[in-house]
Order: structure tokens, then sequence, then C-alpha cells
């Protein structure tokens, strides 16, 4: 458990913030600027708290009283949007450096389990002149983890690669949060990183905590920064050879995802921007859209401007926001608590690759 206070000026810059983080990813959103990295460099201790705590599993780290534990003492793992490996080192060297700090008895993460998850046991001899951004990358992640620290910060470590690395490095974070068990504060201005990861979101706002929750309730709350999405549960159906898709089973209905997706039976999470979603009072019949999901109109925002975004309550839980013309909203005649259907196109879905 993470339990941070911060306030605190940065030059012409202020921080003012509280949040709390647990179990699993709890992800810092926000535009640049908006005081994310500042965050992890005072949590890591790179940078002196000047009031306020930082609480980590009940030790006290940080206050507004003079204390402050080195950073090498906090057993708080980094990863930072550069991989920042020892040029003169191997990958094997540099993975082991990680330990360095931690005390024998304190190193329960093996360095075997670490280097087959991520994949680079082929790397060990190799040094990191040589290596790819998404490999160079993956080294970092394996020597923060080969720490066994007790909290895993990760600052945009996706934000200098490409997208095929991206797609590389998303589901071994995933791999991190769920087989090691390690509580990790993520940071990102990707929507879709964060819904994706994250269990817990705290957006952030010139230095201050605007709003948090889950993923599904954060992205759904309308805000000219960023897109309106939508994040939806539900559990991979045996995939569509023939047709190259795979359905998400849903209360609401399935959602079709393009492409074979596996295992099958895992939970997903699927992202729909509202943007991709349309409404209709009746279920279509004759229409090229597969994605249907049953609900009942939630809410439909006040306002004067031409579109509006409708809450959708789903059938058997969840939300899902459409944006849509108020010219349709009146000739639908839609109204909260009107029994409704969305329709999603399957390419506009952000899939969950396992």
């Amino acid at each position: 458990m993470i339990d941070v206070e911060i306030r605190q000026r940065l030059g012409n810059f202020r921080l003012d913030i509280g949040f709390s983080g647990g179990a699993g990813v709890t992800a810092l959103f926000g535009p640049s600027g908006s005081g994310k990295s500042s965050v992890i460099k005072v949590i890591a201790g790179l940078t002196r708290l000047e009031t306020g705590r930082i609480v980590l599993d009940g030790t006290v780290l940080a206050d507004g009283n003079g204390r402050h534990t080195p950073p090498h003492r906090r057993r708080i793992g980094v990863v930072f949007q550069e991989a920042r490996l020892f040029p003169h080192l191997s990958v094997r060297h540099n993975l082991r450096y990680g330990r360095l700090f931690t005390p024998g008895g304190e190193r329960r993460i093996a360095e075997g389990p670490v280097i087959d998850t991520l994949g680079i046991g082929h790397l060990l001899d190799r040094h990191p002149a040589t290596l790819s951004g998404g490999e160079q990358q993956r080294v970092a992640i394996g020597r923060a983890l080969l720490a066994s620290p007790r909290l895993l910060l990760m600052d945009e470590p996706l934000a200098s690669l490409d997208a095929a690395r991206r797609l590389e490095i998303l589901p071994l974070i995933e791999t991190l949060r769920d087989e090691f068990a390690i509580p990790i504060v993520y940071v990102s201005h990707a929507v879709e990183e964060v819904a994706r990861l994250a269990g817990k979101v705290v957006v952030l706002e010139a230095g201050r905590v605007a709003r948090e929750g889950s993923p599904a309730d954060v992205f759904r709350v309308a805000a000219d920064r960023f897109e309106v999405v939508s994040v939806v549960d539900g559990r991979l159906g045996a995939p569509d050879g023939a047709f190259q898709l795979t359905p998400v089973e849903t209360p609401a209905g399935t959602i079709w995802l393009n492409g074979v997706v596996r295992p099958e039976g895992r939970p997903v999470r699927v992202l729909v921007h509202a943007t991709d979603v349309a409404l209709a009072t009746r279920r279509p019949e004759g229409v090229t859209i597969r994605t249907v999901l049953a609900g009942t109109v939630a809410d439909i925002p006040d306002g004067q401007g031409p579109s509006v975004t409708v809450d959708v309550a789903l059938d058997g839980g969840g939300r899902l926001a459409a944006a849509v013309t108020r010219a349709a909203v009146a000739d639908l005649g839609l109204t909260p608590g009107r029994p409704i259907f969305a329709l999603v196109k399957s390419v506009a879905l952000d899939e969950r690759p396992l």
C-alpha cells in the first residue's frame, strides 16, 4: 500500500496532491506538464519532499519534518522512459546490478523467472548499444524487478517506443502485474495504456488531483482534454478462424474483435471510443455492424452544442458512452430509462492482446 501526500513548489510549478494505491496498477494520468513525473521523483526519493508524507506499507519514507529515506534504501524499482542501462556492462550484469542494494534475505524474486518472462535469455551476453529500444526496455524492467522492490514506478515506459514495440511490452507489464504481484504506479498520458493496465486511475491537472476512480468511471467523464472512452469487461469466446474474428462475451451482448485472440475464457477489457458508438431503439437487422449491446439510457447531459455524449447503462452492468447529435436524440425520442441498443464497429475496438 502506498499513501502519497505532496505539497511543494518546484520552480514556478506547485504540487498539491494526495492519493493512495494498493495491489495492481495505479495510473497517474494527465497531459504533459500536469505533474506526473514530478510525483514519481518524489516517491522515489530523487526529489526531497517539503511538506506531506510518503508511506509505503506502513513505513514513512519521507515527511515534512525532515525525514528522508535515501532512494537506494526505499526498495522501490523505477523504470523511466529511457532504459538508462549501463553501456559498459552486459545485459547479464545490468540485470544483476538491480540486486546489489537488496539484502540477501529479501531477494524474493529469482533471476530465472524474470529472464524467462521478459524473453531476454538470448541477450545476456550482449551490450545495450546492440539492443533495440524494446529490448533495452525489457532489460530495464528486469533490472528493476530483480531488486525485489516493494513498489515499482513506471514513468512513461512506452513513450519512446514505436507502435510495434509498445505492443511487445504492454503484455509483459500485464504479466508483471499478475504474476509477480508487485504494486505498480504507472505514469502515462495514453488512454489506451491506462485503460488496459490500471485498476485505479488518478487524473492530474496542473499539479492537482482532478478526479480518481476505475478506468471505466474516469474515462466515461466528458472532458475536452481527452476523448471520452468506455471500458467494457468480458471473456474471450471461441475464435471464428474462417473470418478471423474473436467474440468477447458480455451480459449485454457479444463484442467482436478483429483477429484471433486466445486463450478462450480469459477475462479481457475492451476500450470503446464514444465516437465509434451509434444508438438504435430497436435491435438492427441487415447492417454490417456486428457488435450490438443492449442497455438503457442512463443520462443525457444538458447543453447547447450540436453533439452530446449519451451515457448508456449496459444490461448486466457496466457503462458505455455514445457521442451522437442532439438532433438524433430528439428524432429517436431518447430519454433516461428508455431501452436502447448500442452499435459498435469491431474495427474501432482496442482489444487486449494476450
